[in-house]
């Protein structure tokens, strides 16, 4: 089903020697995409230099203490199954597992974890001390040390340089970042650092097309000013499931921590009344933000502008960790003047005592268009040069989770001079996350969901490790460990299935014909027959199981299309092709098309504008190029 990439996607060779060497990688950023970019390049035997201004803050949670969810938790299981440790370092700092939408089929089923997030960031950094290969240096970024165009490492805001031919920034929320709450504003990507502004400044005189987006958090309250028996309680699930597949070997302790509730309320009319009167002092509203927010994680003030018709929006209060007393208002973010967010907040059910710890803020920060990106996240016009995480205009731990391993990977892979490494659309969510990125011009945080991958059947949570691992050992991402645990997981299945095909019911019928309808379970099964019980299944094989089963016709055709879009997907489009002068495509086809030089007639097929007879002229087009040779 796999279809290889080309392996000539960066348009510069690869590197020769550099003079002085100091490292084979810089990374930029020790955020989730720094991290997994730093440890990714490591585990392929680079040597690594990761450069933060705070060591303090490594894999530092900047906004909810939470990872995973709807598409997310897809993208934080393949981080997992290609040797990254957001999962692991998720099972090891969990207060609360859920799976969620589990009334519905297994291809849209998500994990999501509320973590510890200081046991989290104390987890992360640990790891990143104790992995081989990988040197921290406590300073801040200011310039890209740019040779015949051609990136030789960064220069520090201390004036020392760290020289590398490859480089992967990783800088989030922080490149010439303001933030505002209400009238107030100050330099600064989070609350208590500053701002990057050299690495903005060497972007923008490398040419690359540099925008502004927003993103937002909302007000900590103080544990023991909540009102907690008014409020519902939400509980984790009582058989938790990891987010590591090596959480479930036989011998792991899992969950390892205290399993905690966290509680939800409403917003009313009280509130919205004094949002309303209030709406001219957000600084979205009155002009002083011009980036665009998350669409799909509103500010509060904009739900209420937006939904006027709306009696009440939900609120979710997250505990951030077992020994803290702060609680992060899930759902309320706003950039609102501090006594307006008092002033609302303690309308609604539960928070009439809330004492605000920290209050919501707004940041606008530089991100650099992802049409400037190949496949390998490496910026086209400058060789060495990677980009992962919100720097590519995304949102969200895990989008830049996969992004850093992808980076940092390529630019390990492009540093050794190896062939680079891409998934493909029908292989990940993280395939489909690089993938519309590259061919897109976002216009607000990208945030990842189910339905933007068309091959979701093929790639569910449950089967993370059996697509992603071993493709991931081909290049040293995976390491034996991770390929002997699947392959004991894969003949659980297969037990599983044999058991199934064989066993039958006091009805006749075989367990697997019983298994494909939908009120069946193997749970059930497991509870029924000595046969099933006897395999122990973990939750996780059990899942897969049941989904090969009853998804088996619907995999089947997905699959038969997979092969049959194959060739679409691959086939090239010459970068001599004269996009802007092709004959009988739309005139906004022919725009799209020389803006954003898609790759691949599949990468063209999915760009805003272009429809589906565009696509089939280009392919003719493409066709009489080969032809012409």
């Amino acid at each position: 089903m796999r279809s290889d990439p080309p392996v000539h996607l960066h348009p510069h060779p690869a590197p020769a020697q550099l003079g002085e060497r100091q490292a084979d990688v810089v990374v930029v950023g020790a955020g989730h995409a720094g991290v997994e970019a730093a440890l990714a390049a490591a585990r392929l035997s680079a040597h690594v230099v990761l450069v933060t201004p705070r060591l303090d803050r490594i894999g530092e949670m900047s906004c909810n203490p939470a990872i995973g969810g709807l598409g997310k938790g897809q993208l934080a299981r393949e981080v997992d199954a290609l040797g990254g440790v957001m999962g692991e370092a998720t099972d090891a700092t969990g207060i609360q597992f859920r799976m969620l939408n589990t009334r519905k089929g297994y291809a849209v089923r998500a994990p999501r974890a509320q973590v510890d997030r200081h046991l989290y960031r104390e987890e992360v950094t640990q790891r990143v001390q104790n992995a081989a290969g990988v040197e921290l240096v406590g300073a801040a970024a200011d310039d890209l040390l740019v040779e015949e165009g051609r990136v030789v490492g960064v220069r520090l805001d201390d004036g020392r340089e760290l020289r590398a031919p490859a480089v992967v920034l990783t800088t989030g929320t922080f490149l010439q970042a303001i933030m505002h709450t209400g009238e107030e504003q100050a330099a600064g990507g989070r609350i208590g650092e500053g701002a990057f502004g050299g690495i903005s400044r060497s972007l923008d005189r490398l040419g690359l097309a540099i925008g502004r987006l927003k993103t937002g958090t909302p007000p900590r309250l103080a544990r023991d000013s909540v009102d907690w028996d008014a409020l519902e309680e939400q509980r984790g699930d009582a058989v938790p499931q990891p987010f590591a597949f090596a959480s479930e070997e036989p011998g792991a302790t899992f969950p390892t921590l205290e399993q905690i509730a966290c509680h939800v309320t409403r917003t009313d009319e009280r509130a919205h009344a004094i949002i309303r009167d209030n709406v001219h002092r957000a600084p979205m509203y009155a002009g002083r933000i011009q980036g665009v927010g998350p669409r799909y994680c509103p500010s509060v003030e904009d739900k209420v502008m937006r939904f006027p018709e709306r009696e009440g929006h939900q609120i979710y209060l997250e505990p951030e960790g077992l020994e803290t007393d702060v609680v992060y208002v899930n759902g309320l973010s706003t950039s609102l003047p501090g006594e307006v967010q008092e002033a609302f907040v303690r309308t609604v059910p539960g928070l009439a005592r809330a004492r605000f710890l920290r209050h919501g803020y707004a940041v606008e920060y530089d991100f650099v268009q992802p049409r400037e990106l190949d496949p390998t996240l490496a910026v086209q016009k400058v060789a060495g040069l990677f980009l992962a995480g919100q720097i590519n205009g995304t949102s969200g731990y895990e989008e830049a989770a996969a992004q850093g391993l992808m980076a940092g990977a390529n630019a390990a892979l492009w540093s050794s001079g190896r062939a680079p490494f891409v998934l493909g659309r029908h292989e990940a969510y993280t395939g489909v996350l690089v993938d519309d990125l590259v061919v897109s011009q976002p216009t607000e945080p990208y945030r990842m969901f189910s339905s933007r991958a068309e091959y979701r059947l093929l790639l569910r949570q449950d089967n993370a490790d059996s697509r992603l691992t071993p493709r991931a050992a081909e290049v040293g991402l995976a390491d034996d460990r991770a390929l002997a645990r699947l392959r004991v997981r894969e003949e659980l299945k297969d037990r599983a299935l044999q058991v199934l095909r064989t066993v039958r019911a006091p009805s006749g019928r075989t367990l697997l014909e019983l298994l494909r309808r939908p009120e069946e379970s193997l749970a059930g099964f497991e509870r029924s027959f000595e046969e099933v019980a006897a395999l122990e299944l973990p939750p996780g094989v059990r899942t897969g199981v049941e989904a090969e089963v009853k998804y088996a016709g619907y995999v089947e055709r997905q699959v038969r299309d997979v092969e049959r879009l194959r060739r679409q997907e691959t086939t090239e489009i010459p970068t001599e092709l004269d996009l802007g002068g092709l004959v009988g495509l739309s005139r906004e086809a022919r725009e799209k098309l020389v803006e954003l030089r898609p790759r691949t007639l599949g990468a063209a097929s999915r760009i805003a504008g272009i429809n589906p007879p565009d696509v089939a002229l280009l392919a003719v087009h493409v066709e009489r190029a080969r032809r012409r040779g």
